[in-house]
């Protein structure tokens, strides 16, 4: 018996971020769904708020002025969503805001002192997190965007 080894590329992300408010390029690693039909799946937590989450399918096509597989359209939502943070308070070590995070079932990647992503679940209920977000916000110590906020996250907000 042998084993299928999932097979991963690097695509390349351009948009317009929000939170840096200009044209942004990302690259991120994806798991190979249909290469024939250029179907991949986000294996990555973006930085910079891309509409798109982990875990979401995509379609990807070779472009030929950046030599690379780039991101055209999402063609299937995990449910997951991203939230971006940044951490405002002088000294403050987000690694603690991060741990608290991840109890709750919330991976991160860090991209320097101050500035993480965060990779919400979709079986996670979002109102909790937010909740918890707000408090650190009120307190001084963070500001945070919701670049990517699936629908069911949305949800969460609503009926609580």
């Amino acid at each position: 018996m042998t084993e299928i080894e999932n097979k991963y590329e690097k695509i390349l992300f351009k948009y317009h971020s929000n939170i840096l408010d200009e044209l942004t390029v990302e690259t991120m690693w994806a798991e190979e769904i249909d290469k024939n039909k250029g179907i991949y799946k986000l294996d990555n937590i973006p930085f910079y708020g891309p509409l798109i989450a982990t875990d979401d399918e995509f379609y990807a096509e070779f472009d030929e002025s950046e030599q690379m597989l780039t991101y055209q359209k999402t063609t299937k939502h995990s449910g997951n969503s991203i939230v971006l943070v940044i951490i405002t308070q002088d000294g403050f070590d987000k690694e603690i805001i991060r741990d608290r995070f991840k109890e709750l079932n919330c991976t991160s990647e860090g991209l320097n002192e101050s500035y993480f992503s965060m990779e919400i679940l979709k079986n996670v209920n979002y109102f909790e997190i937010q909740k918890l977000l707000v408090e650190y916000e009120n307190d001084g110590i963070l500001e945070y965007a919701e670049p990517c906020l699936s629908e069911k996250h949305q949800a969460d907000l609503k009926y609580n």
